[in-house]
């Protein structure tokens, strides 16, 4: 969650990050000193839907190629590991879509648009 948090994606609350983890096909971390200075995972159903998701670096580290190399571990994953038939897909920020384009990941408008719905109470 410091990384989350430092790298400027949006904090979880405390039930829900556990939960969160149990779902987690594969992950990549960089670390530095023992510390974790980068991070990406893969989610899904195990078998047909997938998500590369929680993409951070922290950014006394970023512009070094760190995104990139986690990019890879991941993608070495779906590539040798997941079926054929996969789906992968990722919600992408702007400018790190180009990073995600470098990996075979390409806009799915117009066909589809990704969507999203914030839980707040």
């Amino acid at each position: 969650m410091r990384l989350r948090k430092i790298s400027g994606l949006t904090p979880f609350e405390r039930d829900a990050r556990e939960i969160g983890l149990k779902g987690t096909i594969f992950g990549s971390v960089v670390s530095y000193n023992g510390t974790a200075v980068g991070m990406g995972r893969l989610i899904g159903d195990g078998g047909c839907f997938f998500q590369v998701t929680d993409i951070a670096v922290h950014p006394e580290h970023q512009g070094r190629g760190l995104g990139k190399m986690i990019m890879a571990s991941i993608m070495e994953y779906v590539e040798s590991v997941l079926p054929t038939s996969a789906y992968v897909s990722l919600i992408a920020d702007v400018p790190a879509n180009r990073l995600y384009e470098q990996f075979g990941f390409q806009p799915t408008a117009p066909r589809s648009v990704g969507m999203s719905y914030l839980v707040r109470r």
